[in-house]
């Protein structure tokens, strides 16, 4: 559904909005070339261009650096608990669907404790805008592993290097049924504007991972894909409709070898065998192996990995609850708790 679908017929037009309108007066602070600052801009850039009325916005935090958001946001907000800021979001949603309700989360808030609310917001397709910033590193409690760290990574809890498998955001969320799913960059203004801007279209629950850079505890930890000597061979732009190819001058593409990705030279194998990319596939097979190459094997991905239409879960909660009002009527509160059985207690 598009932002402009979302709005009542007939009603007049929100006024012109500018960046400024969502700045608040509130210091900044972050780190000195922290990524989140990228990422604020971003969205401060975006929101007025969506002609969706300030009030009509939320911006939900749980635990972290990428905790301070709503601070920063001259929007409607609420800094919740550690790891529950898509059932907070769940709750503001369900209750006044009009709510364009945006979740700020970090890979260690989002993943660890919050890994199962974060799970169940995308398997019910709530209308929430979930933002993930991934630094691969715990940066409020000074640079412990997180659950994106990779395999042998040293920190102040792992000093002998990471024993764990990381988790993989864009396989979780596709896993999770997920019916939005993207990847941006801090750094990538651009990429990550127009990310946004498609989530904020999509009427069920959009996750978009953001890699972000955390200069004082895993600082170009994503160099390998990001410096502009290598981004041309290391970044894989989706765009839904076209084939899938990168390098310099699109030399190189990807070819479906029935279980996985082979990396092909085009004038090879022929456009023909290049996969075209579509975000709309009911299955979700060909956007699962997309997310699991990375360097140095393979190009990072980045873009809408799927975008596919299902009923939002706050739809279908107003919905039921309409329908059983319109066959019992709207109910007696009063009544109801002094309906049936009651228990008697004695010591």
């Amino acid at each position: 559904m598009s932002t402009t679908a979302k709005k009542k017929s007939g009603s007049p037009a929100p006024p012109a909005q500018t960046k400024k309108d969502y700045q608040t007066d509130q210091e900044v602070r972050w780190c000195p070339g922290c990524g989140d600052y990228a990422i604020l801009n971003a969205v401060q850039s975006v929101f007025p261009q969506l002609g969706i009325p300030r009030e009509k916005f939320v911006v939900i935090s749980g635990i972290g650096c990428a905790s301070r958001f709503p601070y920063y946001m001259n929007t409607y907000g609420f800094h919740s608990i550690h790891g529950r800021a898509p059932a907070v979001a769940t709750g503001v949603k369900i209750t006044n669907p009009e709510l364009e309700v945006w979740v700020v989360s970090g890979d260690g808030d989002a993943l660890s404790i919050g890994g199962n609310h974060l799970i169940h917001a995308m398997r019910r397709n709530i209308g929430l805008k979930i933002l993930l910033f991934n630094n691969r590193i715990y940066g409020l409690t000074k640079g412990q592993y997180s659950p994106t760290s990779e395999v042998g990574k040293r920190t102040k809890s792992t000093p002998f290097g990471s024993l764990d498998r990381p988790l993989n955001p864009i396989s979780l969320a596709l896993g999770s049924e997920c019916t939005f799913v993207a990847r941006s960059v801090d750094v990538y203004q651009k990429h990550l504007m127009e990310t946004l801007k498609a989530a904020a279209a999509h009427a069920g629950t959009a996750f978009v991972e953001i890699y972000q850079n955390c200069n004082i505890f895993n600082d170009k930890a994503f160099e390998n894909f990001t410096e502009r000597s290598v981004r041309a061979e290391k970044n894989l732009e989706l765009e839904h409709g076209k084939p899938i190819r990168f390098g310099a001058d699109g030399e190189m593409g990807l070819h479906w070898a029935g279980t996985h990705f082979d990396i092909v030279r085009v004038a090879d194998v022929g456009e023909d065998a290049i996969v075209v990319h579509d975000t709309g596939a009911p299955h979700p097979t060909l956007a699962f192996a997309l997310s699991r190459l990375e360097p140095p094997q393979a190009p990072m991905p980045i873009g809408v990995f799927r975008d596919i239409e299902a009923p939002a879960m706050e739809t279908r909660v107003w919905d039921q609850i309409r329908a059983v009002q319109k066959q019992r009527g709207t109910g007696d509160l009063d009544a109801l708790l002094h309906a049936g059985d009651t228990w008697e207690v004695r010591g």
